[in-house]
């Protein structure tokens, strides 16, 4: 919810899915600009969905940032071979996420 506030606060549109499958549902149908990922979803994690995000059509497209608690080496090493372009501890705040977006060209 703090995302989807801040994002609509910098004039994106937003849609949410409720776990990975959804989101890869979504991305399959119209391919984002931008997702905002977090590693911790039912049903598809976030890498794994970040994986088979990468390999769709036009999946190389959208900017991934993730968005998440889960901040040892380990797992920011593997978010960012699996094709994320940016990587976001939670928690966080409007600047942070701004910042992030600046850095990989979204801002």
């Amino acid at each position: 919810m703090v995302a989807k506030k801040i994002l609509h606060e910098l004039s994106f549109e937003t849609e949410e899915a409720e776990d990975g499958k959804v989101a890869l549902d979504i991305c399959t149908k119209h391919m984002p600009d931008a997702v905002l990922l977090d590693w911790n979803m039912p049903i598809m994690n976030g890498i794994d969905f970040l994986r088979e995000l990468r390999k769709l059509p036009g999946g190389d497209r959208p900017v991934v940032v993730f968005c998440t608690t889960e901040n040892d080496i380990e797992h920011i090493q593997e978010a960012i071979t699996a094709g994320a372009n940016e990587y976001i501890m939670k928690p966080f705040d409007s600047e942070i996420l701004q910042a992030k977006f600046s850095q990989v060209g979204l801002l």
